[in-house]
Formats: structure tokens, sequence, C-alpha cells
């Protein structure tokens, strides 16, 4: 860990993509913002040779969507799943 770089506080998390293009960090950053409340998006470039570097912070106390469900299934001790889960990978 680099000595200017400050650990998130409980519950959250920063999170960095690496992409070749502005457009592909955007849409892995939408796709974490479905899941997770998060702060909005700052891009730099990533190196001499190109490419995109984005940064964002995700609160993982808050949830949302395909993650909230997810968490909550894989809480549960019964091992049932609920149907917004959909099928499993083993299953049709």
């Amino acid at each position: 860990m680099h000595d200017d770089t400050e650990l998130p506080s409980e519950g959250h998390a920063d999170v960095r993509v690496v992409a070749a293009t502005p457009e592909v960090a955007r849409r892995v950053a939408e796709v974490v913002r479905r899941c997770f409340a998060a702060t909005e998006q700052r891009s730099y470039p990533a190196g001499p040779e190109g490419g995109t570097l984005l940064r964002l912070s995700v609160d993982t106390t808050r949830p949302a969507g395909p993650a909230r469900t997810w968490l909550e299934s894989s809480d549960s001790a019964s091992g049932e799943r609920s149907p917004e889960d959909g099928p499993r990978r083993d299953e049709p």
C-alpha cells in the first residue's frame, strides 16, 4: 500500500478501473453503481501508453439491485434461493 493512500472507512471500498478506453471504464463503473451506492467517478489518463484510470468510492453498507439480492441470499443459513436470484450456473 502506498503511503499517500488512506484506508476507506468501515463499509466502504475504493474501486479502481483501468481500461483501454474511457467508454469501457464507464461501463464497468455503471455496473458497480447499480450494485452499490457510489460517489461520482473520477477519471485520469492511465499512463503514457494511453488508456483510462477511473476511480470511485462505494458504500457497501447500502447495496442496491443485484447486490442486495445476492447479499440477502448469501446471508441465509438455509441455503434457499429466492426467485429473484435466477438460476444457478448448474441449472438450465
